[in-house]
């Protein structure tokens, strides 16, 4: 039997993160392949942005502003997807932040911030649309990182958060395949988004980074945000419908390589 051709024609999706970034190119990229969005995050003129590009690619999106660690902002996001489109099939966990610290120099404050960010609002808005999902028989892509596969110095709370968010999709897929509902993740290297740079770092050491990122990862570059987008539709579609509990590297092959 032929493979589906990978749509999203007639789905309800809800990207978080979608002002910029992997989030950016997702909401896109669901636009393009059929699905009705609800894109969030919290800058308000990059999601007006976005949510111009998707009107232009065939979805016209429900915008939604807000911040993710803050529980009745995941409960307006959920409410307003449902009284808008009605229902729930796909939920696009992609908000997330990064902090270059270690176990000398970061403080408690910065480690909830990081934990509130990463795993805490995935937790809580996951629980809110795990009902809804149910219903439809829908499906959850979270974006974790390479980092939540390998150890890396100097980003220890961000590992930290993204190993217990692959640990969270495992989890989750045990306890919903049975309601049949499917959760995977996708395990990015590094892509060539903001979210370094919103980390605070300028662009002599951003672009050392880069430079760097090209002999860390096997295929000899680090990645461009549609290509995490596209293993993210490939697992929310219906081209995916006996994968569940999946952890996928979409990095150049960086999980597989040691230091030489």
């Amino acid at each position: 039997m032929a493979a589906p051709m990978m749509t999203l024609a007639g789905k309800v999706s809800i990207v978080t993160g979608a002002g910029s970034g992997i989030g950016w190119a997702t909401s896109v990229l669901f636009a393009k392949l059929g699905s009705k969005l609800t894109v969030t995050g919290r800058n308000a003129a990059n999601l007006d942005k976005v949510a111009i590009v998707c009107q232009d690619n065939g979805s016209e999106p429900l915008v939604v502003v807000g911040d993710l660690t803050k529980e009745e902002d995941n409960q307006k996001l959920i409410r307003k997807t449902l009284e808008h489109f009605g229902k729930l099939d796909i939920l696009v966990n992609c908000a997330g932040i990064i902090s270059h610290v270690t176990i000398e120099t970061t403080s408690m404050k910065a480690y909830d911030t990081m934990m509130n960010a990463n795993i805490r609002s995935v937790f809580h808005l996951t629980s809110l649309a795990v009902p809804h999902l149910i219903e439809s028989k829908g499906n959850i892509v979270n974006v974790s990182s390479v980092g939540g596969l390998r150890a890396f110095p100097g980003v220890l709370t961000y590992c930290m958060s993204k190993s217990a968010l692959d640990q969270f999709t495992r989890v989750t897929s045990l306890e919903l395949a049975p309601k049949g509902v499917r959760v995977n993740s996708i395990n990015p290297g590094v892509i060539v988004t903001n979210l370094q740079k919103a980390s605070g770092i300028d662009d002599e050491a951003y672009a050392e980074f880069l430079e760097r990122s090209k002999t860390a990862h096997a295929l000899g570059r680090p990645g461009q945000p549609d290509e995490a987008a596209n293993a993210i539709a490939f697992l929310a579609s219906d081209a995916a419908t006996f994968i569940t509990g999946a952890t996928l590297p979409v990095d150049g092959g960086r999980h597989a390589t040691c230091p030489r």
